[in-house]
C-alpha cells in the first residue's frame, strides 16, 4: 500500500530532518520526503498537520516474556503495547526461560514474532549458557541465528575470568557485550538505594558502589582486550563520572538509561509502594539529576524503558518481597517528552535518544526518515494528554509507577513496514 503522511512535522535527527513537509511511503520503504516521486499514487492519506512525524522508536529493552513467562504477558499483548506506544524495533534480553542461549531458541522466537507481524524484534543471545556464567554460549552461531548482541541480562557474571575470555571471544568476531554494571556481592539483597530513605524504612540497601566497583572492572578488561560494551540502565551520578572519563579516553562503550529513572528518586518509595520496585533501584535526586544532565549531552546515549510486565501475585507484596519491574514500553514517549521539556532539551535531541542512538546501538535498522530507509514510522501529537491506568495500557502487564498520573504525548498512529499497525480510537 502506498501511503502519504501529509503536513507534519519530520523530524530525524539521523539526516538533521526538521521542518513541516509530507512523507511518502511505498512498498515498505521510504519513497519520499516532500514532492511525491513521479507515478506516485497514495492509497491512504493521513492529516498530520499539527503532529509530529518520527521514525518509529528503538526501545533497547523490553522483555516480552515469551517463552516461559505467558502468565505475566504474552508476545501479542506486548507487541500491542509496543505499538500503541510508536516503538517498532524491539531489543528483548535472553533471560527467558529457557534462556536465549541456543540457535534453535533464538530462531523459534523470531518466527513467533515474525507469524504476529507487528513490530520488529531483535533477541541478545545469553553471554553464557544458561545465564550461569560459567561456560560461554555458541555466540558465533547466536548470531547467526540472529542475536544482536549478547548479554547477562540481570544476572551479575561473577566470575572475572570467565566475564574476560566471553568479550575477548565478542571482540575476535566484532560483537557487543550488553552487561549491567552491578557487583554481585555488594548488591546482594539489596531492594533500595543505600542511604537515608532505604534506611529510615528499614529496607536493605544496594550501594552505589555496587556499580562503580562493577564500572572500574569493565573499562579495565575493555583496555586489555578491546571488547564493544553496552553499559545497561546506567543509575548514579558516580557511574555517570566514571562513564564520562571512559568515553573521553575512547573506550569502546556506549550506555543507556531507564526513562523511568530521569523522573524518580528513593523518595518516591513513599510508604513501601512495590510499584517502585525496579531493578538498579531508583537512587537520590542527585544522582537522578546527574542522569538527566547525561542523557542531554550525549555521554548516555539511549533511553530505554526497561519493560518489565510482572504479574499481580508477584507484584502485590511487601516491597522487599515483590518482583522487580515496571511496564513502560506505552510511556517511552510521553515521559522522554516530560524529561526534554523540564530540562529545556530541544525536541529533536529528545527523539534521537529514542529512534537514531538506540539504532545505531543495536545495529537494527530503521531510526531514520530518508527515501529508502523502512517505512517505520510514529505519529504523534506532543500536546495530546492521557492518563496513565489499567484501562488505557494494553500491556499485561499493569504495575506502574506513574499509574494514574496524566502523561503529555500520544501516539496516534504507528507505521512498521509500511503499514498502519496501530490506530488511536477517535
Amino acid at each position: 500500500m502506498n501511503l502519504t503522511i501529509s503536513g507534519g512535522h519530520l523530524i530525524d535527527a539521523a539526516s538533521g530532518l526538521d521542518r513541516i513537509d509530507d512523507l511518502h511511503l511505498a512498498h515498505g520503504r521510504i519513497a519520499a520526503v516532500g514532492a511525491a516521486p513521479a507515478g506516485f499514487h497514495a492509497d491512504r492519506v493521513i492529516d498530520a498537520r499539527g503532529l509530529t512525524v518520527c521514525p518509529g522508536l528503538v526501545d533497547l529493552s523490553a522483555r516480552l516474556r515469551e517463552p516461559g513467562f505467558e502468565y505475566k504477558a504474552t508476545l501479542e499483548s506486548e507487541m500491542q503495547a509496543a505499538l500503541a506506544g510508536g516503538v517498532a524495533r524491539i531489543v528483548c534480553p535472553p533471560d527467558t526461560d529457557p534462556v536465549l542461549d541456543e540457535p534453535g531458541l533464538v530462531e523459534m522466537l523470531k518466527h513467533r514474532a515474525r507469524s504476529i507481524n507487528q513490530a520488529h524484534l531483535y533477541p541478545l543471545g545469553a553471554l553464557t549458557v544458561g545465564l550461569k556464567g560459567e561456560v560461554l554460549t555458541e555466540m558465533a552461531e547466536l548470531a547467526e541465528a540472529g542475536c544482536v548482541g549478547f548479554s547477562q541480562a540481570n544476572v551479575a557474571l561473577v566470575d572475572t575470568q570467565v566475564l574476560a575470555r566471553a568479550m575477548q571471544y565478542a571482540r575476535t568476531f566484532g560483537f557487543t557485550v550488553w552487561l549491567q554494571p552491578q557487583d554481585a556481592y555488594l548488591a546482594r539483597g539489596g531492594v533500595a538505594h543505600s542511604g537515608p530513605v532505604s534506611g529510615r524504612l528499614g529496607l536493605s540497601g544496594v550501594p552505589v558502589t555496587a556499580e562503580t566497583v562493577a564500572l572500574h572492572t569493565l573499562f579495565e578488561l575493555i583496555r586489555s582486550n578491546g571488547c564493544r560494551v553496552h553499559l545497561c540502565r546506567i543509575s548514579s551520578a558516580a557511574g555517570v563520572a566514571l562513564l564520562r572519563a571512559a568515553r573521553q579516553e575512547g573506550l569502546p562503550v556506549t550506555a543507556d538509561v531507564a526513562v523511568h529513572h530521569l523522573h524518580l528518586t528513593d523518595v518516591d518509595i513513599g510508604y513501601f509502594d512495590s510499584s517502585c520496585r525496579v531493578e538498579p533501584p531508583f537512587r537520590s535526586q542527585r544522582d537522578r539529576d546527574a542522569l538527566c544532565a547525561a542523557v542531554a549531552d550525549g555521554t548516555i546515549d539511549a533511553i530505554c524503558s526497561d519493560h518489565t510486565p510482572v504479574d499481580d501475585d508477584a507484584k502485590l507484596l511487601p516491597f522487599g518481597e515483590a518482583e522487580p519491574g515496571v511496564t513502560g514500553l506505552e510511556l517511552l514517549l510521553p515521559l522522554t517528552l516530560s524529561w526534554a521539556r523540564r530540562h529545556g532539551v530541544p525536541l529533536a535531541t529528545a527523539l534521537a535518544r529514542i529512534t537514531t542512538d538506540p539504532e545505531r546501538i543495536a545495529s537494527c535498522g530503521g531510526g531514520a526518515l530518508a527515501p529508502g530507509a523502512p517505512a517505520d514510522v510514529c505519529v504523534f501529537d506532543p500536546l495530546g494528554t492521557w492518563v496513565v491506568s489499567r484501562s488505557t495500557l494494553r500491556s499485561q502487564g499493569h504495575h506502574t509507577p506513574f499509574a494514574n498520573r496524566e502523561v503529555q504525548g500520544r501516539v496516534l498512529w504507528t507505521v512498521v513496514g509500511g503499514r498502519v499497525v496501530f490506530e488511536a480510537a477517535a
